[in-house]
Parts: structure tokens; sequence; C-alpha cells
């Protein structure tokens, strides 16, 4: 091992003693892992990684992402150590206490400096494939003198081990992403004790055959670590592994490389231990000021790069400048929502009976050509979810310019992807799959809501309605489970206009993922086009009179049904509206008396139809009302068959209609 400087010594102690003294403080926390990367991070941050403290959401900044997030005292450190603003020293203090910007791990949005929310395992390694897809696709557009930075994560066993991580690393590899580095922190230590315990495999052997350039060095080795980042810049047509052997806990005396360091203070024996181990005299929060300044000119090393930047970014084209920052703002051209006028004009005028995944593909169709930030793809369902546009071509390991993915079957990957993608800015990305497999890819959803992201999520084949391919692939719960995430929008649309509305939306939803629950069968066309987009308001009388005593309730393709049932109570005298509800989440929204124009005051009989579990529908039908829909799972028939089986019909719906009047 190299004899490490004075310097970098200093240093990286400086981050073992904020780590240990915060977790300590907090009595909670996880030491083990700021201790044992301490230097690999150091090593990172003072000769390579491309930032400015100053401004860090300069969008040619490297990007950082911690996703072994357990160790998030890393990361905090470093962001004071180099002087963002917002990281005090106070805020360290404050580390896993309510209201701080130090989160037990690390929160999007709650600092600068944190690029994604990481803690789920393996999740920061999957989003990384996203910014390093993302960075590829606009140096593309805009030329390396706007767009050239690289991508470099810190990832554990616990990332490797996590089946999303598999997915991240193999497509990571197909595509060739050259500017991803991965610094895995090879400690052989989990939760439960030495990883012999649970796995025995090489990390190494399974990257290589990945297609990824791998590197192994002592991570306690300044001068191996140094040249082993420079090696990985230099290799472009594939990311690179970094394996880092190092000591989880670094330092301390007792403890050190045992999972006692991993997830508990080392309490205040095992600190004083450890102070007097590695040469740290200071108390504690306590960084000497000529190390404190080493770091703090590793935070402004950056601004020169950044200058340089600005005038390269002021030398181009004032067109090219527009479009450089609209990208940026995430702002959508106007030429947008003129797309999509003239598609509902033209729709309203023709009346096809498509299936709403069809008509998702028709709207893509007049989108992506104006719009050229989408990137597109699909866990390999293309011609399923019907995810892909003429206009769209491949991303491959040799066309960067390519704005559609092909993920092959990695539904979670995909996910994790379109987070990194989001959180890189300058491209909006959809992906699809079965409704039924957003089981699948349920955290990285759940993590696009959490960070409020524009993620769009085109599920199809959304209900019984898929047919033949039975109880497997036929989501029953799904709706309801993805209506219970915060701040995720679920759009369910009944036709192809409302499908052209859905997609502005979710286009426009800038502070939260949005779900496209869409039709493997064809329904007919039931909408009007008219100027104002009626599922933004997410439900809305499409049938009858605000004062008639029954209101029929639908979402997507059940809204026929509840169309041809309103036609069989009016032959029987019995006024009812039919109601569409696309979104819950944006009906909830509305004021009071909306609501109640909407769904009929006290006295309304309400009855509500999807071809789903009827879980959370109360909610909407008060006290006179009832559910028309699935108690079960589906069946393997044909669509019209398993309708009638589970008798979700028109006839139904009627027939709780009459019972409530009765």
């Amino acid at each position: 091992m190299t004899e490490q400087t004075a310097a970098h010594r200093d240093m990286a102690n400086a981050i073992r003693a904020l780590a240990m003294d915060a977790v300590q403080q907090a009595d909670s926390g996880h030491p083990g892992m700021p201790m044992g990367m301490a230097d690999v991070a150091t090593v990172l941050f003072s000769k390579f990684l491309k930032f400015d403290a100053s401004e860090p959401n300069w969008p040619d900044r490297d990007r950082f992402i911690l996703s072994a997030g357990h160790g998030s005292m890393l990361l905090y450190s470093l962001l004071h150590l180099t002087g963002y603003a917002d990281m005090t020293l106070d805020e360290l203090k404050s580390f896993r206490q309510l209201g701080s910007r130090t989160a037990g791990h690390p929160e999007y949005g709650h600092a600068s400096g944190i690029e994604t929310t990481t803690g789920p395992l393996g999740q920061g390694l999957g989003n990384s494939v996203g910014f390093a897809i993302a960075e590829r696709l606009l140096a593309e557009r805009f030329s390396r003198d706007l767009v050239d930075h690289f991508t470099y994560v810190i990832a554990g066993d616990g990332c490797l081990m996590e089946g999303v991580g598999q997915e991240a690393i193999t497509l990571a590899g197909h595509l060739g992403l050259g500017r991803l580095i991965v610094l895995f922190d090879d400690n052989g230590i989990s939760i439960d004790g030495p990883t012999s315990l649970s796995t025995s495999e090489d990390h190494k052997k399974r990257f290589a055959a990945a297609g990824w350039h791998v590197l192994a060095v002592d991570g306690h080795d300044t001068d191996a670590i140094t040249r082993a980042i420079r090696k990985a810049r230099n290799v472009t047509d594939k990311p690179s592994l970094i394996a880092c052997k190092t000591v989880i806990g670094y330092g301390a005396p007792t403890k050190a490389g045992t999972a006692a360091t991993h997830g508990s203070p080392l309490g205040k024996d095992e600190v004083a231990g450890a102070r007097a181990k590695l040469g740290w005299s200071h108390g504690a929060f306590d960084i000497p000021e000529p190390i404190f300044s080493a770091w703090r000119k590793i935070g402004a090393r950056g601004k020169s790069a950044r200058r340089k930047w600005a005038k390269r970014l002021a030398s181009v084209s004032a067109e090219e400048r527009t479009e450089f920052a609209r990208r940026q703002r995430g702002d959508i051209p106007a030429a947008v929502g003129e797309a999509i006028a003239a598609f509902k004009a033209k729709v309203a005028a023709e009346k096809p009976a498509w299936a709403t995944r069809k008509s998702s593909q028709e709207v893509l169709e007049v989108v992506n050509p104006v719009l050229p930030d989408t990137i597109g793809g699909s866990a390999d369902l293309t011609g399923s979810n019907n995810t892909k546009s003429a206009s769209l071509k491949a991303a491959t390991r040799t066309d960067a310019a390519g704005r559609y993915v092909y993920y092959g079957i990695r539904e979670h990957a995909m996910a994790a992807a379109m987070n990194g993608m989001a959180l890189h800015g300058g491209v909006i990305p959809y992906g699809g799959t079965f409704l039924v497999f957003t089981d699948y890819c349920r955290g990285a959803i759940r993590l696009s809501a959490l960070m409020g992201l524009r993620v769009i999520y085109v599920m199809t084949h959304d209900s019984i309605g898929l047919g033949e391919d039975g109880p497997t692939h036929q989501p029953v719960e799904h709706l309801a489970a993805l209506r219970a995430i915060p701040n995720l929008r679920v759009l369910r649309p009944a036709d192809a206009i409302e499908t052209a509305e859905c997609w502005q939306l979710a286009l426009e939803s800038r502070h939260a993922p949005s779900i496209l629950a869409l039709t493997r069968q064809n329904l007919p066309t039931v909408r009007s086009a008219g100027d104002e987009n009626l599922c933004a308001r997410g439900a809305y009388i499409l049938a009858g009179e605000a004062s008639a005593g029954v209101r029929l309730i639908a979402t997507g393709s059940e809204v026929q049904l509840a169309l041809a049932a309103r036609d069989l109570l009016d032959k029987e005298g019995v006024a009812a509206a039919v109601v569409s509800m696309p979104s819950w989440e944006l009906f909830a929204t509305q004021d009071a008396s909306y609501q109640s124009e909407v769904l009929g005051g006290d006295g309304t009989i309400r009855v509500a139809c999807e071809a789903a579990s009827g879980f959370g529908w109360e909610r909407w039908l008060g006290s006179n009302g009832a559910f028309v829909g699935m108690k079960g799972f589906g069946a393997s028939a044909k669509a019209t068959d398993l309708y009638k089986h589970f008798g979700i019909t028109a006839e139904a719906i009627a027939a709780e209609a009459r019972r409530l009047a009765a």
C-alpha cells in the first residue's frame, strides 16, 4: 500500500470523524461505510469530480450518486466540507432529527448536492444508468462543448445483491455507457455479518461478463485509487467497475471490519479509540482550519470549468441557447398542446374504436416529433405497449442519438433508470410494461412519487379485458395499490380523446409521476373533443344532467358499460348521469362544490364500475352507493366472456341502481 500523504490522511479522517460524531450524537445511523470509503471519496472529490459547490445545479457537473444510501454521513460530510451553503455544521449535528436536511438516508430536494433519494439498495445504481443515458443523449444533441460529464456511483454489496442492481448492470453493459463509473465498497460485510453467509459470487467476473471494464484496488491506497479512476475515465465504450477493497469502520480499534460498525453508533469508548488510532486529536465536530480550508478549495476548484462552460454556452447561437435552457427547465413547447388539440379534433370526427394502448401510440406519433425531450422504451413489450413511434430510433451502443430504449425484461431497472433520466434533466422519460408488472417496478415507482419526478409509466393490459393470458397477467388489485401511493397520478382513460388528454397531463406534470393504465381491447370513442382538457379535473359528467338522481361512475373501459346502463335506465324513466373518472387524484384536488356537482349531493344514488378491486371506491360512493367490479382474481377466456362471467355488465350496473332506489 502506498503511503498516504498527510494532507490526504487528514482530509479523509475529517470525513470519518464527522460520520462518527453525527451518528454518535444521533444515537442512530451507519458509521462503517463512511469510515471505510473515506479514502476513495477523498480521491474522487479532490482529483476528479467536476462540480462547483457555489453553483450546485450547474448542468455540466459530474453526478455523484451514493447508492449505498445508509452511509449518508459520507455524502453529508462531503457537502459540508466542500462548501455547499445549505449543508451547515448545525445540519450535521441534527443528523436524523425531525426537520433537518440530514435524513437517515439521502433525500432528493432536502439539500443541494443530493442528486437522488437512495436507501432502498440498488436504486441509486439503477438511477445511475438513467443519468448516463441522459448525458449521452444530450451530448449527442448539444455536443460535448455543453454536455461533457461523468456519473460516479458508490455502491455496496447490498446494491449488487438486489435484483434491480443486476438488471441495471446488464443494461449498462449492453449499452456501453462509458461515462458511468461505479466504485464498489468491497468490504465483505452486510447487516447479518460476513457476506459469505449469503453469497459466494465473484462480482468482478459478473460485471466483466456483463460487458464492463473491471478494476480492483486497495480502497485505502490513494495512488491505486487515483490510477484506477484515471483508467476508467479513459474507457469510452464500456462502463467501469472499480472494486475497492476496504475495511468497514476503518480506524475503529475493536469493531473495524465487522458488522458491528454497519448500522449502530460505535459507542463513546470506541469513538475515542478511533480518534487515537487515526491520530485525530480534535473534539467532536471540530475540523481544524487548515483541513477545512483544503476541502473548501476543492469545493471551489470547479469554478474555472464552470465559467469556461458558460462562455461556450454563450458562444452558440441564440436559438441553441434557448433550446438548451428550455430543455433544462423542462418546459413543454406550445407545439405539443397544438398537436394534441388537432389529434382530439381528428379523433372526434372519425370516432375510431381503438384500444387505449393504440390511442396512446397515436398520441405519441404526433407528440414525439414536436417534443425532442421524450425518451421512450419498453420492458420487452414494445409491440404490446405501443410505446415506439415512427420518429424514434433505438438507443444502441453505437448510436447515442436514439430516443428509444429496448430495456429487455428488466421492469425494475427500467423504472429506476427513468428516475435517473428525470433527475438528470433535459429529457422526459416514459416506459411501458403490463399493469400487472408494476409489482416488479413498484420500488422505483414509489421513489418517483417521493422525489416528485416527471416520469411516465405506460402500463397496458389494464384489466381482465386482456383476456386469455389469464389471472397471472390480469391486474385486479393494482389500481388500488397504485392509488395508495402519495403523489402518484393514476390515469385510466376511456377512449382516444381521454388518452390524449391524459398524455398531456402527464407531460405537464412537473412534480409528480403518472401511470397511464391502458386497455388491450378496443373501445368506442365516447367523447367529443372540445378545447378544455376535461380529464384535468379528474372526473366530469360525460352524459346526462347534473340534476339526475343517479350517478353511474366509471373509469377506462367500463365507461362504455356505464353509458349502456344509462340507456337501460332511461328506458325505464330513471334519469342517470354518467361520470367518467380518469383520475382519483386530480378529482380529489377539486373544490367541494365541483365534486358535489359531479357526484351529486346527499341522497344521490351512486354506482361505480371498474374491472378491478373495489378497495377505496367507498371514498366516492358515500352512504347510498354500490360497486360493480372484481371480487377475486380473473380467469383465462375471451374478454367478452370474462366480463359476463364476473358480472361486470351494463345490466349489473343498472340493477344496482334499481336496488338502491327501491
